[in-house]
């Protein structure tokens, strides 16, 4: 038994699932979850001592890698700080300052600890802004595991075949409009429905926990349309695209300003950060300024902002997204004509399945591709996993590259999947 296996094991008796979020269970998958002891640049080593090139990369943070040497020496030194106040410190005005400065539709900010924080948060928001309840969000996107928006929910549970949350109270679902993503004409007919109830719409325009399905700038800016003629809030969610597309990710490439925009993944440099973003007269509805509670103990704490910080300096002139996006042309070329395979990518965000139709909008599209879950994913993983390199470990997952990625680790991820 392998180190792994022996742990996996153990964690089982004490852990439900054995892991601490699901994604990491490897279900439906060849083998147990593999146990990681370390990771640098572009690898990780389990505990068994197997070296993987990473394109997991903790599912999107690490924009610039594992263990970025100025990242880690900024956490270094903020150590011998201290590493929890519970108090106001400067970092996280630096931070701010940096993004207000960049961001142009982003006034004020309000750091959280996760991209499920911050959509919660900025729900809320959005709520006490309108006064109004419900919310519309798209049959596809993920926006974290509150409760409001486990209503047909994206990657986790569509791993598991669970369409929806146990435990989710009839009230709130209630309260929840889906929407077919890529269909101007349903989206429209809801707003005829139910416009003056709808305090907000979410998007993630980029929906990449379902595989990647990029939007059409038109079709998102129809919901921003709609959203501005109701009088409703216009919210994109970029825990996963923000600051990784562009620095000020999808909302900067499709010049369009939301009204408040929910960031987490990158803007942490890997250390658990989310925050929510818009303008100064909705933002200063939080609490202490406003009727809308929001508080966290860990939030802002100082490690966490040195990370970010650090790692968002190292983005302001833009080389790291020309590199980024070079690497992807790569890899497009690279698995170009592979049989079978379909490689479907945007910026540094990419997904593979066993599949040649043409790149799906919506999980309608997605859910007529049959390879893209069972034995397709599962020999496309098990195949780059034998020949050392680490896909996050779900069909419906995406992959990413980052700055510590080479064209020689593309050339590995293509050789193992010469032999499917």
């Amino acid at each position: 038994m392998s180190r792994s296996e022996d742990l996996y094991e153990r964690a089982q008796r004490v852990v439900p699932g054995g892991v601490h979020s699901p994604v990491r269970a490897f279900r439906g998958l060849d083998s147990g979850p593999i146990f990681v002891e370390s990771a640098a640049g572009a690898r990780i080593t389990d505990v068994d001592g197997n070296s993987y090139v990473d394109f997991c990369m903790a599912f999107g943070p690490l924009i610039l890698g594992h263990a970025h040497p100025e990242v880690r020496a900024a956490v270094a030194t903020a150590l011998d700080r201290g590493w929890s106040y519970g108090a106001a410190e400067s970092v996280s005005l630096e931070l701010a300052e940096l993004i207000t400065n960049r961001v142009d539709f982003v006034d004020s900010i309000r750091f959280v600890n996760s991209g499920t924080e911050a959509v919660m948060s900025a729900l809320r928001l959005a709520r006490a802004a309108t006064g109004r309840d419900k919310i519309v969000k798209f049959a596809g996107c993920y926006h974290g595991h509150t409760d409001a928006m486990l209503i047909k929910a994206g990657s986790g549970l569509a791993g598991l075949a669970v369409p929806d949350s146990a435990g989710v109270p009839q009230g709130v679902a209630a309260d929840t409009l889906v929407a077919p993503l890529d269909d101007e004409t349903k989206l429209t007919e809801l707003f005829d429905h139910h416009g003056r109830e709808i305090a907000a719409v979410i998007i993630e325009p980029v929906p990449a926990n379902h595989g990647l399905l990029p939007q059409r700038t038109t079709f998102v800016q129809h919901v921003a349309n709609l959203c501005r003629e109701n009088h409703a809030l216009l919210i994109f969610d970029e825990v996963i695209t923000g600051f990784r597309l562009a620095f000020g990710g999808y909302a900067q490439l499709a010049g369009m300003h939301p009204d408040l925009v929910t960031w987490g993944k990158v803007i942490g440099g890997g250390f658990p950060v989310g925050a929510i973003g818009g303008r100064r007269e909705l933002m200063e509805q939080f609490a202490p300024d406003g009727p809308v509670y929001q508080a966290g103990t860990l939030s802002a704490n100082p490690i966490a902002m040195t990370a970010g910080l650090t790692t968002l300096q190292l983005l302001t002139d833009g080389e790291v997204f020309d590199r980024l996006e070079s690497l992807g042309r790569y890899l497009d070329e690279s698995l170009r004509g592979a049989p079978g395979l379909r490689l479907q990518r945007c910026g540094s965000l990419f997904w593979l399945s066993r599949d040649t139709t043409d790149a799906p909008a919506t999980i309608r599209s997605t859910a007529a591709i049959p390879s893209n879950v069972g034995n397709g994913f599962r020999r496309i993983f098990s195949a780059a996993l034998r020949n050392g390199v680490y896909l996050p470990p779900s069909p419906f997952e995406v992959g990413f590259l980052s700055t510590a990625h080479s064209r020689d680790d593309i050339d590995q991820l293509a050789g193992s999947l010469d032999r499917l």
